[in-house]
């Protein structure tokens, strides 16, 4: 099997292990690029994205242009002849970079294509209440995850599974995709394929801090899955209010049952042992919590916290 030169473009955990994957095979990683280092927390310490810190150990040349025109930088990439670009979790790339190796570029997504196009494909699937998802190899165009397909591979998705459960799973298998698809196209043994036309295939935009919010007024099991698609990260909030102080509070885990009932969405069933709050055909059950300036904590902790809970509702 002929081994690949590759450059590799990446930067988060999720990429970082196909990078991994990839440098334990028999193909040949020549170049990596990723972010450009940036200074974060509380210390503004400088901060390496993980592939970079991946790279450097293995005395892999790594290139952060902060621009991915720059002259320079294309030249440099140029020069290094790869035979395909392998792309996950990266920024959008221009024609003149993309078109560049002899093979082409491929991205690694985590969705079955052509749902779930977007920045937050994981989460959205666990949101909408899906039984599968999966990973597609496709080449990159200048559309945003519409190419031509190379492998898929589908994944179930366990019930009470959350998001970051399943970026672990799909990061694992993902990895494995890409060197699967690494093989093929040195055998030339792929046959891709453009993808299938959809009326309305399901989105998967980016989540802003206002896309976060609970809506209450909603069925249990909608406010379950949206809580499990959003923990643990960027993790759904409500907003509860303590006496006259409104604080945010993030809810990481939790059960839901239906019954009926005549309370109004969003109002709380709470004293030093249970913490029920009505949705609009049941109740959903916070199992672990964080109120705002205070650690993630279970329930029972954060009960525990409390002396007098006749001043406590959903804001």
């Amino acid at each position: 099997m002929k081994s690949l030169k590759v450059i590799f473009f990446g930067t988060p955990e999720f990429a970082k292990t196909s990078l991994e994957a990839i440098h334990q095979s028999h193909h040949e990683v020549i170049g990596v690029v990723t972010v450009a280092d940036k200074a974060s927390g509380r210390g503004q310490k400088i901060h390496q994205s993980a592939v970079k810190v991946f790279a450097v150990e293995n005395d892999l040349p790594v290139f952060q242009p902060e621009k991915l025109r720059d002259p320079e930088f294309l030249e440099n990439i140029k020069n290094l002849n790869a035979d395909v670009f392998v792309v996950v979790a990266f920024r959008m790339m221009p024609k003149i970079l993309f078109e560049m190796p002899e093979i082409g570029t491929f991205n690694l997504h985590a969705s079955l294509l052509p749902d779930y196009r977007g920045a937050a494909p994981i989460n959205y699937a666990v949101i909408n209440g899906e039984k599968k998802t999966g990973a597609t190899t496709f080449f990159i165009n200048e559309k945003i995850d519409e190419g031509n397909i190379l492998l898929q591979k589908e994944l179930e998705i366990f019930p009470e599974e959350n998001a970051g459960e399943l970026h672990d799973r799909l990061m694992e298998m993902g990895a494995k995709l890409v060197v699967e698809t690494l093989d093929g196209l040195s055998e030339n043994s792929i046959q891709e394929k453009p993808q299938p036309m959809v009326e309305n295939p399901k989105n998967a935009f980016k989540i802003f801090k206002e896309d976060t919010r609970i809506t209450w007024n909603q069925n249990a099991e909608t406010v379950h899955n949206f809580i499990r698609g959003m923990s643990p990260y960027p993790a759904a909030f409500t907003t509860i209010k303590i006496g006259e102080d409104e604080k945010f509070l993030k809810i990481y885990k939790g059960s839901f049952e239906k019954l009926t009932h005549d309370k109004n969405p969003g109002s709380l069933e709470i004293d030093k042992h249970q913490f029920k709050i009505y949705t609009k055909d049941g109740l959903y059950l916070p199992e672990e919590l964080q109120l705002e300036g205070k650690k993630r904590m279970s329930v029972k902790d954060f009960l525990n916290g409390f002396q007098h809970f006749d001043h406590i509702s959903i804001g």
